[in-house]
């Protein structure tokens, strides 16, 4: 047979222009997300730099964990349908939500315990949610106080996240501190009675904040700027309370408040004159009620899996409530986003706005504010890629017909 091309030595001028060396990066934090392309990329960095019990606590679920399993699993069963032949040249994720314009469709969901995670806590992901221009939302058990949230990115959207407690007085001198501090919205989380069954949690032995047991020293040593901040960093403490000495599931038990009613719902309207979202919603007919009680949005949420196992899906809750509502109240949602694409099809199929936990969390442990901004960075190329390769140029043009599930 003959060949099919003629061979030639080398020339040392061609090789020279192949041949492109680079000088390892003197910022290593930085060159390190730079390598991340996708939230699961930046998981596993943040699994290697952070000790099992923080890890866990972020990554887990309750119980058997099939409700966060099944509530990304939706995710994966979209079909999207492009239009072709579209100019998507400008492809804007602008998005107006509770009277406030933000850069992108989603913002910083409430967690706990952030700077049990990474020592740059809430002060990091409130900065890189003002750079990127989204609203953050601080939890009750948050590890930075109100004031010092607002201090930090005094031009960002800072939200604040209610879990009511059992002490009522206590609760709402927390509401006031909010609205003293300028905070806009308020997220009042419905959906924990009781603490979810974190196994995870149960088999680390994991505390607030972590002790220093021979398993957890072992584990930490791998780890030493984990372990570095943590020592040489102010101790971990709530912002919004005392201390506490004992498990997670013992201090959420301890602290909410199993009596809560619909009645409170109508006390926080009347004491809160911001905006007010209800966050947890589950089902068709709580929805309905809380938009007659006066909510501003409605959040559709099961705790990104943390508390009921098997839960409702909200992808697939999403769809039932927008068909009631039309445009009559801002619907919100969270839980399984780990994908620009999710953020799109969640929007697609009627969500005003949705929140990212893991996701940034997975960001944050990886590498502090810069994990946050690239957490941020990946999804926003990859909405941008998604909607134009659909045919749409702003969010407005997505409708339900570019998605469908699979059967």
């Amino acid at each position: 047979m003959g060949n099919n091309f003629k061979r030639q030595f080398p020339h040392l001028g061609e090789l020279s222009s192949l041949l492109k060396f680079s000088l390892p990066s003197i910022h290593r934090r930085q060159a390190r997300l730079q390598k991340a392309l996708t939230i699961w990329d930046l998981r596993d960095i943040a699994k290697k730099r952070t000790p099992q019990g923080p890890f866990d606590y972020t990554d887990g679920a309750a119980d058997a964990e099939i409700s966060l399993a099944r509530a990304r699993q939706a995710f994966l069963d979209i079909t999207f349908h492009p239009n072709i032949l579209q100019d998507v040249s400008t492809a804007d994720l602008t998005r107006t939500t509770l009277g406030q314009t933000f850069k992108m469709p989603v913002g910083i969901a409430p967690t706990g315990f952030t700077r049990m995670m990474h020592s740059e806590g809430e002060r990091a992901a409130a900065r890189a949610a003002e750079k990127f221009g989204i609203p953050f939302s601080l939890s009750t058990l948050g590890t930075t106080s109100i004031e010092d949230v607002m201090s930090a990115a005094p031009h960002g959207t800072n939200w604040f996240q209610l879990y009511m407690w059992k002490d009522r007085e206590g609760s709402m001198a927390l509401v006031e501190r909010a609205k003293k501090a300028g905070v806009k919205n308020l997220l009042l989380t419905v959906d924990a009675p009781a603490a979810g069954a974190r196994l995870r949690d149960n088999r680390n032995g994991m505390t607030v904040p972590p002790k220093l047991t021979f398993k957890t020293v072992v584990n930490a040593l791998p780890r030493p700027e984990w372990v570095w901040n943590f020592l040489t960093t102010p101790g971990l403490e709530f912002a919004s309370m005392s201390n506490w000495d004992g498990t997670v599931a013992e201090l959420l038990d301890s602290m909410f408040d199993p009596t809560m009613t619909f009645e409170d719902l109508v006390w926080i309207r009347k004491q809160w004159d911001g905006k007010l979202t209800v966050k947890g919603i589950q089902t068709l007919e709580d929805a309905k009620r809380c938009a007659d009680y006066g909510v501003d949005a409605i959040f559709l949420s099961n705790h990104g899996g943390r508390q009921l196992d098997r839960a409702p899906i909200p992808l697939h809750l999403l769809t039932e409530v927008k068909r009631e509502f039309k445009t009559d109240l801002e619907i919100h949602m969270d839980t399984g986003i780990m994908h620009g694409a999710d953020i799109i099809a969640a929007i697609a199929l009627g969500a005003q706005f949705t929140y990212i936990g893991r996701a940034y969390l997975y960001g944050l442990m990886a590498g502090g504010q810069e994990g946050v901004e690239r957490t941020l960075e990946i999804l926003r190329t990859q909405m941008v890629r998604t909607m134009k390769l659909l045919g749409v140029n702003s969010l407005d043009e997505l409708e339900p017909r570019h998605v469908t599930f699979l059967k």
